[in-house]
This record gives C-alpha cells, structure tokens and sequence, in this order.
C-alpha cells in the first residue's frame, strides 16, 4: 500500500524509475544537499585515485528516496568505474553472486540496495570478497567436497539500507566508509526543484518551488514526483507555467496538506488521538486499527511524523503531541506532552 501514495519515499513504478533517472546528477558537484557527507565523499575519492585503488567498501543507510542509489551513480562517475546494481532479496543462491562477483573489474562498483535483507548464506560468502577480495566456492558433496579458491578483482561494495538496525555486526563492521543520509531542509528541495525544472523546461516560480519544497516531506524523489504532478495539472488546468496559486491547487488536489501530511498520516494520527486520547499505543493495536501492515508503519509513516515532531516514541508506545493536535485543528489537552517547537 506504501507503493501508491504520492508522499511515499519509495519508487511508485518502473515508469517513475526512469523519470527519476533523467534528473540524476551524474558528480558530486552537480549534487544538492548533504554537504557534510559529500566532502567527505570527496576526500576519500580523491585519496582513492591518488593510490589509483578502488574507494573503501561504503555504506548509506536513511529512510527512502533521499538519494542512496543516486550517490552510487555518482561515485562510479566520479571513479570512471563500471556500476553494477542489484538488491538483497534478489540474491537468494550463492551461485547468483558468484556469477556477478567474478564478473566484476578492476575497480568497479557493485551496488547492492536493500542489503540488510540479504540472506544468511550470501552473507557468510561475502564476507571473504570483501576483506580478501577472493571466494571460496564449494562443488560436490560430502566425502567429494572440494573448496576452490577464486579470486577477484578489488572492487567496491556499495551498499544501502533503510533498516541499518537489521544488519549482522559482522556485515557492518566489513564496510570501511559508513554514513547516514538525513532528511533535506526545504531551501535545498527548493534548489532541487528548481533544478529538475529546467532540467524538464518547466517555469516555475520561485514561491512555487518553495511551496512544493514545504510539502516534499525532506525528500528529494518525493519533491521531484510533487513537481511532475504539478507540471501535469498546470499543462491541464492553465498554460503550463507554475506558481504558486497553481501549485496550491495541485497540491491540494493531490490531498497533500501544507507541511507534506497526506491521508494516511492524518488518519494515523487521529486514529492515537481518536481511539487512544492520544496515546500511549502499541504499533500492532495501531496496524490492526487502521488495517495496514506493520512495517507500512513504521518504515514510511512514522519516520517523517518523528522527524516534524508530530509523534513521539515512548517504552509504553506512540503518542501525539501538542503540535499535531494544534495541526489537525483537534483541542486535545495534552498537559503532560508540552510542545516539541516551543522555543
């Protein structure tokens, strides 16, 4: 269900992909936001060529759509290495990363998102190609066993997670380069925005852009999916140019609210405000409430609600606070939750 709303951080659909591969930017110059992360991206890359060896394995690990894949693009760029990209769940045999592994050159770039759901077995067989750049492939069976050292060429592991508490201590401690990819503040959506929209020969207004950063929930592939739906309704209901009275209306027809809250969040938290006088509340009683799955919940509805301070996690369960009451215009007196933007 995640899959179909439009403030999701996750890709909707393969025609969506391929959009969002027009707007990549291809190096670390062209690249907005995360200025911190990318200096040090930088260093290690240019430590990297000095030594003429492949870039330490790296791992990015934040909720979705905040550009984990678009900076593997980019470092392969940036190296003029060759990227492979695959994902956890679709290396179920050994058989399927050995085919892959063995392929790979000198220096290039094997990217693998969604590693943490990597199984058990291609774990323990990674491990080697990652510290020792080599494979140990077992043939036959039992008294026929034979183990046949491989070895491989130095390449460089990339890897992206949205639940790195679900990485094995082993997987994480393989990766030299370890680094979190936060939520975006508007003024760098709104540089992004503007951005795609020429890159799409959109005109947009500068208060437009900012409207639509405002609502893109820290989110860069969330922002360029908003302004694809605004340039639509722009094209349909006026001349195709955006500002900021057609992008409200946009907005506001897609059901996103001023600070990016869609339906599925204001309905989650009036459900706690609602049924729960605003919480405490376990997560299983709040997916069985609103007859949504459980990892819906908490890997794409809660993160953004933490982040604005909306929700609060507690040992007793989730709660609402002031600020969310005050948003959805609900007088619950919340004496014991004081507000989380007071100054």
């Amino acid at each position: 269900m995640s899959r179909e709303r439009i403030i999701s951080g996750e890709i909707i659909s393969p025609e969506e992909e391929s959009f969002i591969l027009s707007l990549r930017p291809k190096l670390l110059n062209e690249y907005i936001g995360q200025k911190g992360l990318k200096e040090k991206l930088r260093v290690s890359i240019a430590a990297a060529k000095m030594r003429k060896e492949a870039c330490e394995h790296i791992l990015f690990y934040g909720p979705p759509g905040l550009g984990k894949t678009t900076l593997a693009h980019v470092i392969a760029n940036e190296m003029s290495s060759r990227l492979v990209a695959t994902s956890g769940p679709s290396l179920s045999r050994t058989g399927d990363l050995m085919g892959i592994l063995t392929n790979l050159g000198e220096g290039d770039i094997l990217f693998i998102d969604e590693i943490h759901r990597l199984s058990p077995a291609i774990e323990e067989f990674i491990y080697p190609a990652m510290e020792d750049f080599k494979v140990d492939f077992v043939v036959d069976k039992g008294a026929f066993a034979k183990v046949i050292n491989i070895p491989l060429k130095r390449f460089t592991l990339i890897g992206a997670t949205t639940r790195a508490g679900l990485l094995s201590p082993p997987l994480r401690d393989r990766f030299g380069l370890y680094y979190h990819i936060d939520f975006y503040p508007p003024e760098e959506l709104r540089e992004i925005i503007s951005r795609s929209a020429q890159l799409l020969n959109v005109k947009i207004s500068p208060e437009a852009a900012e409207e639509i950063s405002r609502r893109a929930r820290g989110t860069p592939r969330v922002a360029n999916r908003l302004l694809r739906r605004v340039r639509d309704f722009a094209s349909v209901k006026g001349n195709g140019d955006v500002d900021i009275a057609m992008a409200q209306k946009a907005l506001e027809a897609e059901g996103i609210d001023s600070i990016g809250l869609d339906g599925l969040d204001r309905k989650f938290l009036k459900v706690i405000i609602d049924y729960y006088k605003g919480g405490p509340v376990g997560i299983e009683a709040l997916g069985a409430t609103l007859n949504e799955e459980i990892d819906t919940l908490v890997d794409v509805v809660e993160p953004f609600l933490l982040k604005i301070g909306f929700l609060q996690r507690t040992k007793r369960g989730r709660m609402v606070s002031n600020d969310a009451c005050k948003h959805l215009g609900i007088n619950l007196n919340l004496e014991d939750q004081p507000s989380l933007f007071e100054e």
